[in-house]
């Protein structure tokens, strides 16, 4: 089947099996392989992504259900030159060790600070509840997204007044 979908902004069609999963797509078609493949069950959220805006477990959708579709992976929401708020909070606050659910857990962390850009430490643990960490414990993990949100707030702030005194 033939598969037209927008990944981090940009089109691709492809001629896909019509089993291929969404995961398999972005990793072995796409060549984006930030997004892990961790149980195949939608259990551990390390296969996050954005379809339409919204976090979805890619290993839960085939390639064909996106067809038409926004994904956004963890390769484009920030680069090497200038990571995303939550990619630095990950690496100032130690959220990572073996980094294997990182992906998953800043995608989902995005869809959070989205909806609400100041998350108590509760929020955060139960929004993170389908992602798993086997290394971290957790604790600098949400210490990571506090630490974006902060900045996001900060950011947003900077750029209103800005535009005040434009």
């Amino acid at each position: 089947m033939n598969v037209t979908v927008t990944v981090n902004g940009r089109p691709h069609t492809r001629d896909v099996e019509p089993r291929t999963l969404l995961v398999h797509f972005l990793r072995e078609d796409l060549g984006l392989t930030g997004t892990h493949v961790g149980c195949d069950t939608s259990q551990c959220g390390a296969c996050t992504v954005h379809l339409n805006g919204d976090a979805v477990k890619s290993c839960t959708l085939l390639a064909v259900q996106a067809d038409g579709m926004e994904v956004t992976t963890i390769e484009g929401i920030g680069t090497a030159a200038e990571l995303h708020p939550l990619q630095a909070g990950f690496w100032e606050k130690h959220g990572l060790q073996c980094g294997f659910c990182t992906p998953g857990m800043i995608m989902s962390a995005a869809e959070l600070l989205r909806h609400d850009p100041d998350p108590s430490e509760e929020t955060i643990r139960h929004h993170l509840e389908g992602n798993y960490c086997r290394c971290t414990g957790y604790h600098n993990i949400v210490l990571a997204v506090q630490h974006a949100a902060q900045a996001m707030r900060a950011s947003r702030r900077v750029g209103a007044e800005q535009a005040a005194d434009d």
